[in-house]
């Protein structure tokens, strides 16, 4: 067993034009007196660090990870969410999506993907210069307008669908083999990653690509009515990454798990702030631990009702109460007494 290191605080949700949140400096210094040791640094915010520069120059990550360690923290790791989603994309989502990559590629989905891809492979390289081991990611969707199977779907369909995506990723997953970097994919509704059986076959579609890995995020297991407690015995092999965000999942006769289009606010299925939602966050930990993860516990901050600043105060010690401090020793051991084989062998009566 591994002790969960943390508390952790994913960055994408708090950046913007206002001090404490305008830089990479100031952000650090304002997760730090929260009680934060890590950022987990989205890579597209180019007020925190240029991916390409970051992708070429060792000299620059050595910089960016000077700046994030004087200020008393460590890199988690990069996320590369908004980009992993433009690797795959229905046509269906395609105008929305743009705005996930440049301006000058609007409209134009060939040259987004590619740009999505190049984004990918510059985060793999720029991971190896800061000395990180796992990346966060989204998988992108081919499939997941066909969730609900009406109309039928045709035989063969799904089976393309991983097929080409596994065909787009297994590229990027080799480079980042190159690299040494595990490629955890955000399980998470909207993507073709979504559960435990998509997970499985898109890892069966890239012939069990080493580098393919999990972003465990109990919240997007809420929603979907899963059980997230034994996910993670299915899959703590394949868990590199955790985000710690709480939610709920409050039916009614009028909306479930679809939502009935409302807004967050009145959704049955809703992200909340630590502690706020019904997360049975003792027994993630406790099973985590007992698997040994010895990644990051961040948190990720999304909620409909509190704000981001009430939620990061709160929850840098929320994920400190919860992480175990896993034991070297049997409880028993007090009882333990000498033994060899000889001994061994009477109290079988051999």
């Amino acid at each position: 067993m591994k002790t969960i290191k943390g508390p952790g605080i994913f960055l994408a949700q708090f950046v913007g034009k206002d001090k404490p949140f305008d830089n990479l400096k100031n952000i650090c210094d304002w997760a730090n007196n929260l009680g934060y040791k890590s950022v987990q640094i989205p890579s597209w915010e180019q007020g925190l660090i240029d991916l390409k520069k970051a992708g070429e120059s060792k000299t620059y990550c050595d910089e960016i990870k000077g700046i994030v360690n004087e200020a008393g923290m460590e890199i988690s790791e990069l996320s590369t969410h908004l980009q992993g989603q433009l690797v795959a994309s229905h046509y269906s989502y395609d105008k929305m999506f743009d705005a996930f990559a440049p301006a000058n590629l609007h409209g134009n989905v060939k040259d987004r993907t590619l740009w999505a891809i190049d984004q990918l492979k510059l985060a793999s390289n720029a991971s190896k210069h800061l000395g990180l081991t796992e990346i966060a990611t989204f998988s992108g969707s081919l499939l997941f307008h066909t969730m609900y199977p009406w109309p039928q779907r045709p035989k063969g369909l799904v089976e393309a669908g991983f097929k080409e995506l596994a065909k787009r990723w297994t590229p990027i997953l080799d480079h980042f083999d190159n690299n040494g970097v595990d490629v955890c994919y955000e399980i998470h509704p909207g993507e073709d990653l979504h559960d435990g059986v998509t997970f499985e076959r898109f890892l069966k579609a890239t012939n069990n690509h080493s580098r393919v890995k999990i972003l465990y995020d109990p919240s997007h297991f809420v929603l979907q009515q899963m059980d997230y407690l034994k996910y993670i015995d299915y899959y703590h092999q394949y868990i590199k990454m955790f985000h710690v965000k709480d939610a709920e999942f409050n039916p009614s006769g009028k909306s479930g798990v679809y939502g009935g289009y409302q807004e967050w606010i009145d959704r049955p299925g809703r992200f909340r702030s630590l502690g706020d939602g019904q997360v049975d966050f003792k027994s993630i930990f406790s099973k985590l631990s007992q698997y040994g993860f010895d990644g990051w516990a961040v948190l990720e901050w999304e909620c409909c009702i509190k704000s981001p600043e009430q939620g990061a105060r709160e929850g840098s010690k929320f994920i400190s109460d919860h992480i175990i401090e896993v034991s070297d020793k049997a409880f028993d051991d007090f009882a333990s007494g000498n033994t060899d084989q000889n001994h061994i062998k009477d109290i079988l009566g051999l």
